[in-house]
């Protein structure tokens, strides 16, 4: 091998490290951004603001982060909330905001399955009592 092509070679193997690095820490910024507008709509009780953050967040899906389980933890609990005050609709929104956020970070794998399942159960449990209405 010359010397012009091992230098070709170590100079591209760089900048790909460097491109995903970016990537990574683009995506690790973005993140944490729509978490936290989640967390402040939530705060100010902007229920769709709270859902849009919290769902953004779960979309910049980095694996074994723990913003993504915060976000998800944070649209099950505000489903529930919104459960236990009688408003399905708005409860249906969240789980089934959570559902399609995992469903929407498949590649490879699914992540979330858990979430997917409890999500799928909720749903199913109160969509009888929602056509009632």
């Amino acid at each position: 091998m010359t010397e012009q092509l091992k230098s070709i070679i170590a100079n591209g193997i760089v900048i790909i490290l460097i491109s995903l690095l970016m990537l990574f820490t683009g995506t690790w910024w973005r993140m944490n951004a729509q978490f936290n507008r989640g967390e402040a709509a939530l705060q100010a009780g902007n229920f769709p603001g709270a859902v849009a953050g919290f769902e953004a967040a779960l979309h910049m899906y980095i694996p074994f982060h723990p913003t993504i389980e915060k976000a998800a933890v944070k649209l099950w609990q505000i489903g529930e909330a919104n459960e236990r005050l009688g408003d399905i609709s708005r409860a249906l929104i969240a789980y089934r905001a959570l559902r399609s956020s995992f469903y929407a970070d498949h590649w490879l794998l699914t992540p979330g399955t858990s979430w997917i399942d409890r999500c799928d159960k909720k749903i199913a449990a109160l969509l009888p009592s929602h056509h009632e209405r």
